[in-house]
């Protein structure tokens, strides 16, 4: 059983220096995708739950698009929120 994400997620984020649209629409995904790292969450569970991405169907998908969007929402968290501070959320 797979959960569908609220908003499509991508097999990779995006890559810009800039905080994109994409970035915007899946800012909640990316705060639960580090709490989960925090936790010390499976992959398999997280890529259900999160990704909508049944991990023993498509393990490589799972651990790509997970360690894809897990890498943004660190850049987020790193560099990312100075955009959104001088920018603003829509």
């Amino acid at each position: 059983m797979t959960h569908a994400p609220a908003t499509p997620i991508a097999d990779a984020p995006p890559t810009a220096n800039v905080v994109t649209v994409y970035d915007r629409e899946h800012l909640k995904l990316y705060m639960r995708l580090l709490d989960a790292e925090a936790a010390g969450a499976s992959l398999a569970d997280v890529a259900i739950i999160l990704l909508g991405i049944d991990a023993d169907v498509e393990p490589e998908r799972a651990e790509r698009v997970h360690a894809n969007h897990l890498g943004r929402a660190r850049w987020m968290t790193e560099n990312g929120y100075r955009d959104l501070l001088q920018r603003g959320l829509p």
